[in-house]
């Protein structure tokens, strides 16, 4: 039994955690539906997640589409199968690298600074204050900016995708000695509307995922600079795990045979 216990204690608060980070979800989806509504705030956390991402989730998406295309490229001439280079690219970009790779740069660079204004605030008693002022602090701080990383994501990943499959042709055309138009064209007959689904719909699990983890640590956060610090810590961990947990979980709920 001593040796038992550690896990039992590990086990007991994992599950305790799930159901406050799930109680806390909730809570903050039912503001969707309950005026008073704080549209402005939702726009500037959508500008915030969305249009200021883009630059490094484009950076991303495009350097891993050309590193795939070099890769696929090594592996595929020596079967003489260079023609599905095209293929691999867009299939791997759409359904698993172009939704992945972007909600970890959203993980690190919103959930991050979510975490921390939100645990700043905390110290500093703004959460509190806003109670003082009978504005309720899930409605105007968290459920924005849940439904922000809902929305933000999705077309965010739809052009971290299209970046992708153009560094992919990039390479092929320009080192590999393939026919532009052609690439293109292998591209276009071969991805289907269910790859491109899959990855957005996958881009809102994780734009959602990203923004609860930034906002559950940063709401309950400790008292201080360590508090602050180690509440970011955990949100960009704890949702870089989910990301790849329900990455799992959708593709196998969407491809599984």
């Amino acid at each position: 039994m001593p040796l038992l216990s550690p896990l039992g204690q590990l086990v007991l608060a994992l599950f305790a955690t799930s159901g406050r980070v799930t109680l806390f979800a909730l809570e903050a989806m039912s503001h969707w539906v309950r005026p008073p509504f704080y549209g402005r705030q939702l726009v500037r956390q959508i500008v915030e997640i969305g249009y200021f991402s883009l630059p490094v989730v484009g950076l991303t998406t495009l350097f891993t589409g050309m590193v795939l295309a070099l890769q696929a490229y090594t592996g595929f001439s020596q079967f003489n199968a260079e023609s599905t280079i095209a293929n691999l690219v867009v299939l791997a970009i759409t359904r698993e690298l172009g939704p992945v790779m972007a909600g970890l740069m959203v993980a690190g660079r919103v959930g991050a600074a979510m975490a921390a204004e939100l645990a700043t605030m905390r110290v500093t008693e703004q959460i509190d204050a806003l109670d003082t002022l009978s504005t309720p602090p899930m409605k105007y701080l968290v459920a924005p900016r849940l439904l922000a990383g809902t929305l933000a994501l999705p077309p965010l990943v739809a052009i971290g995708n299209v970046i992708g499959v153009m560094g992919g042709w990039l390479v092929g055309e320009q080192k590999l000695g393939f026919n532009g138009a052609a690439y293109l064209q292998a591209t276009m007959n071969f991805v289907s509307m269910d790859d491109v689904l899959s990855g957005l719909v996958k881009a809102a699990v994780f734009g959602f995922t990203v923004t609860l983890m930034g906002c559950y640590h940063g709401f309950n956060s400790g008292r201080g600079a360590q508090g602050v610090g180690a509440a970011t810590t955990n949100a960009v961990v704890s949702a870089s795990i989910l990301i790849l947990v329900f990455d799992y979980l959708l593709t196998e709920a969407f491809f599984a045979k």
